[in-house]
């Protein structure tokens, strides 16, 4: 989004080092509003998001197009000025360049230089933030092995396809070993194979210790990766937490299965939820606990045998569309 912002907000400074129960990011109220076109209208394209990334996770900030995920990154970055809010990295500013060089960026579209190949573009990130040639060489090529690009690592980045862009885009982000990892749908343009490979580079980040911040619209890879999210609408945060306590939060139906049943049974079930017969088996989906225990005493007391009751928890998919449709709109 273009236009003027609003004066900068204040971020804090001279803060202590960070410690290992230090939030690696802490965002407080973050507010973001621009002034846009002739009549200098007023849009806030955040307003008040605050949330705290822990040291060694994996944190998801999902959202619809426009919620706001991108400026929140960009203010963390300091690409954009805030409007007001605090945002910590590390236990001190974000204005700290000795606090920016323990992070890795990697945006939702990076740009190269198209003619250069993705050994001499690395080499070139190398020179920008200050490492030596035998260092340089030797990071490119771990970095060009760890996103799968060794077979184009001397072709011209203008003939790459937009997933390879997204390779190079990660190779540079993780050039200089950051301690934190922002990453702007990282999975953009990439095929399922791509997705995994890059997955798998993710993961053994975290497992190296490192902490990641990332956005994505591929909830079945945020669902992989993700220890904790917010959910983004229109600039507010919707919903936030752990991400196995968020879609496990409530049980919206019950599967119960059973076998030997008969057709007195199978009435009698008919009016506590849908049922679904099979050859063997009667599959019987309940959406009430106390319909759940009427079926199990019928099912005894008609001497059928149970063979599996499941709660039914709520999906990513189905969290992220109750928190983002106008529905839920504030």
């Amino acid at each position: 989004m273009s236009g003027e912002a609003l004066p900068e907000a204040s971020v804090s400074a001279d803060a202590p080092a960070a410690s290992a129960g230090t939030p690696v990011l802490r965002v407080r109220d973050l507010k973001k509003t621009y002034v846009v076109g002739f009549m200098r209208k007023k849009v806030e394209a955040v307003r008040g998001v605050s949330f705290e990334v822990r040291p060694g996770e994996i944190f998801g900030l999902l959202g619809p197009n426009g919620a706001g995920k991108t400026t929140t990154i960009k203010s963390i970055l300091r690409l954009v000025h805030p409007s007001s809010g605090s945002i910590e990295l590390f236990g001190g500013s974000p204005a700290d360049p000795d606090v920016r060089a323990k992070v890795g960026y990697m945006p939702e579209n990076p740009y190269v230089y198209q003619y250069l190949t993705p050994r001499e573009f690395l080499d070139l990130c190398g020179r920008l933030v200050g490492m030596g040639k035998k260092e340089r060489r030797d990071r490119a090529e771990a970095m060009i092995d760890q996103v799968k690009l060794r077979h184009a690592a001397d072709r011209p980045i203008g003939k790459f396809s937009k997933g390879m862009m997204q390779r190079v885009g990660l190779a540079q982000a993780l050039l200089h070993d950051p301690q934190l990892l922002v990453l702007d749908e990282p999975m953009s343009g990439l095929d399922p194979i791509g997705r995994k490979e890059v997955r798998d580079v993710l993961l053994a980040q975290r497992d190296a210790g490192k902490t990641l911040l990332f956005t994505s619209h591929v909830l079945s890879d945020v669902e992989v990766l993700c220890d904790r999210v917010v959910i983004l609408r229109s600039g507010l945060v919707r919903a936030s937490g752990e991400l196995r306590e968020l879609v496990r939060a409530e049980v919206e139906r019950y599967e119960l299965e059973l076998a030997d049943v008969a057709d007195p049974l199978e009435a009698a079930l008919a009016p506590l939820g849908e049922l679904v017969r099979h050859p063997a088996r009667l599959h019987l989906t309940l959406g009430e606990r106390a319909d759940v225990d009427r079926a199990l005493a019928l099912a005894m007391e008609h001497g059928a045998h149970v063979v599996a009751l499941r709660p039914q928890q709520r999906s990513l998919e189905e969290l992220f569309v109750e928190q983002t449709t106008d529905a839920a709109a504030p």
